[in-house]
């Protein structure tokens, strides 16, 4: 694969040992309703930094645009849905726990 593909994604120090394919996607969301949700990701755990600082309130998040969104307060719209703010800055993504057994990586 191209290098520039994965020029986007900022990893944390500590993870700079796992392999390319173990990073999670450029884009995801916790809306299931949403296009961008993907179940098995979040169940692995998806830690985001934003700005140098970790979030645990963000909503959905890009690595490529550099944005996330988050709640805005406890407010909801018409529809029960909360509302949210899009913040630019550099994000960083990384899973939280290991991939299952049965995706792990083939042996050369």
């Amino acid at each position: 694969m191209s290098r520039a593909v994965f020029a986007g994604l900022a990893r944390p120090p500590a993870l700079g040992a796992r392999r390319m394919t173990d990073a999670p996607p450029d884009r995801l969301s916790i809306d299931p309703q949403s296009p961008h949700h993907d179940e098995t990701a979040l169940a692995r755990g998806i830690g985001i930094r934003f700005k140098g600082v970790e979030r645990k309130d963000v909503e959905e998040y890009s690595l490529s645009e550099g944005w996330i969104r988050v709640a805005l307060g406890k407010k909801v719209d018409r529809r029960g849905r909360s509302l949210t703010v899009k913040l630019s800055g550099p994000v960083e993504a990384w899973f939280e726990r290991a991939a299952p057994d049965g995706d792990a990586e083939p042996a050369a």
